[in-house]
């Protein structure tokens, strides 16, 4: 039986009112089916539906301006959210904030697994991700604004210890993006940059009795597709949208080192190009500092994510040191290895060694599998709680952030000090604190948690919190400093901006002068392990 080949228009209009929508992608147009979405919006646009529908998502699908999540921002067509991370559709973020949708935030790793565990008919999922945070039913629920009212997850104890129960929910449609399907509508992921939560998408809506909708580059004759290479069945599609224009992401059109598709001399060639790239010189800021400081925590073997924002200038700076091969590097939307792309393609790897499903990735972290995890933060508070998911008032979302933070063995958040009109000197082995920010990171009690230092106290996790300023760490009496950068005044610049006392260490020590140099001499290179 063939599947039904169908323009996006056509496809678009399989959709009814009122339905639960899941939706895959990441920033920059990864995976992202933009045609099937831009569809949607048509649609709506001229004839007001479908409307009043639930979108779920893992992670942050858009470019902030018209695509992605954009195309669902419009009062009627959406009625509910619960999104991963909501920074890339502003118009949404504006929604939510009006109260004119139900908003609300999952975890992208729980998320992921909970369409997976919907498609196998499971009870929800029942995971300790998320205690003590803004998805724990005592802390908020997962509710983003006041329109919101549900708890998506309730607290239950199983031999004494406390989880949470991610409700399930019926998916109606799957709107899921792949590279190519053949004739009877066997689906390929082989030119894509990652492979996300597809495959988990399809599930949850095949066994709800909803809709599988894929847009793909390609249709291929039967039997073009070997069996291994299929990584959704026929049996599990219902429509496939052909879209000749797609593209790798919004500005790529094709490029096989993100697919991961070079091998052998063409792909060593291709890595070594990468690392002459990267010794390209940039203007030293206090990001790179920062990074310097955070590379102390590397040791040989690890296991290490990197997450958005300052983290990736870590990441970039052991390729630079050519140590990228002395650790394994992994990203939550399942990739490991290569040479990782940041900002608007944050989520992209070059010459990536593997690539697994997200909820698999999520599976491994959730396991005790990361020994290591370099994370942002827009907040931190003196009990050692961190804020990313709503700032400024606004619903930001946590992607991975709560699922890798609360797993690893080592979580290090690496952020600036202050925000807002700072201005700083560096590059001569000192920091000069010019002008002080607008904004205060480091405040009393975070606005929302994302991450719990009691909870990771409770755990016996290490926590370390490092700014270009000052360094923190997680003790039993709260935050306390230990370091700060040559040339800072410790109370001035430090102590004086913050709106909490953090405990001070018994010798508060100065970082190396190497930090704050224009030229990285090594210092703080990858350690063995003991």
């Amino acid at each position: 039986m063939r599947a039904r080949f169908l323009s996006a228009d056509a496809a678009a209009a399989l959709i009814p009112d009122g339905a639960t929508v899941a939706l895959m992608g990441g920033g920059g147009g990864l995976m992202e089916a933009t045609e099937l979405f831009q569809a949607v919006e048509r649609r709506f646009l001229a004839t007001g539906h479908p409307r009043a529908l639930t979108a779920v998502h893992a992670l942050g699908i858009g470019d902030k301006r018209t695509r992605g999540m954009n195309c669902f921002a419009h009062e009627g067509l959406v009625r509910r959210v619960i999104g991963g991370h909501w920074v890339w559709s502003p118009r949404m973020q504006q929604l939510a904030q009006d109260n004119r949708i139900e908003a609300y935030i999952l975890p992208g790793g729980v998320s992921s697994q909970l369409f997976r565990a919907i498609g196998a008919g499971a009870p929800g999922l029942i995971t300790h991700v998320g205690l003590g945070t803004v998805c724990d039913p005592r802390h908020g629920g997962g509710r983003m604004n006041a329109a919101a009212r549900d708890d998506l997850a309730e607290l239950i104890t199983i031999d004494g210890r406390e989880y949470l129960r991610y409700k399930p929910y019926r998916v109606d449609v799957a709107l899921v993006r792949a590279s190519a399907a053949d004739e009877d509508g066997n689906i390929s992921f082989e030119h894509e940059a990652a492979n996300l939560d597809a495959q988990a998408l399809a599930l949850a809506a095949r066994n709800s009795g909803g809709r599988v909708i894929v847009q793909v580059k390609e249709r291929l004759p039967r039997g073009a597709l070997k069996a291994r290479e299929v990584r959704i069945p026929a049996a599990w599609v219902d429509a496939v949208v052909v879209e000749p224009g797609q593209r790798t992401s919004y500005d790529i059109p094709f490029d096989a080192t993100l697919s991961g598709e070079l091998c052998g001399a063409e792909r060593t060639a291709a890595v070594e190009a990468g690392q002459r790239a990267a010794q390209a010189c940039e203007a030293f800021t206090e990001r790179d500092a920062v990074a310097r400081r955070a590379a102390c925590e590397l040791i040989e073997g690890a296991v290490v994510n990197y997450g958005v924002g300052i983290p990736d200038a870590v990441a970039k700076l052991v390729v630079r040191r050519g140590e990228l091969d002395r650790i394994h590097q992994t990203i939550e939307h399942g990739t490991y290895g290569g040479s990782l792309l940041d900002g608007v393609l944050f989520g992209y790897a070059r010459n990536a060694s593997a690539m697994l499903d997200a909820p698999t990735q999520f599976d491994f972290y959730g396991g005790g599998g990361l020994d290591i995890a370099f994370l942002g933060f827009g907040e931190m508070d003196e009990l050692g709680c961190v804020n990313v998911s709503r700032l400024g008032g606004l619903a930001v979302g946590p992607g991975g952030f709560i699922d890798i933070a609360q797993n690893a063995r080592k979580v290090v958040f690496c952020g600036t000090f202050a925000a807002k009109g700072v201005e700083l000197a560096t590059g001569d082995g000192r920091l000069r604190v010019l002008r002080q920010g607008g904004v205060r990171k480091l405040v009393r009690r975070v606005d929302q948690i994302t991450f719990s230092g009691p909870q990771a106290q409770a755990r016996g996790q290490v926590a370390l919190y490092l700014t270009e300023r000052a360094s923190f760490r997680l003790t039993p009496g709260g935050l306390e400093l230990f370091e700060i950068a040559p040339g800072v005044d410790l109370e001035r610049d430090v102590l004086a901006q913050m709106d909490f006392r953090p405990v001070l260490a018994d010798r508060v020590a100065v970082m190396p002068a190497s930090h704050f140099t224009a030229e990285d001499d090594g210092f703080g290179s990858l350690a063995r392990r003991a």
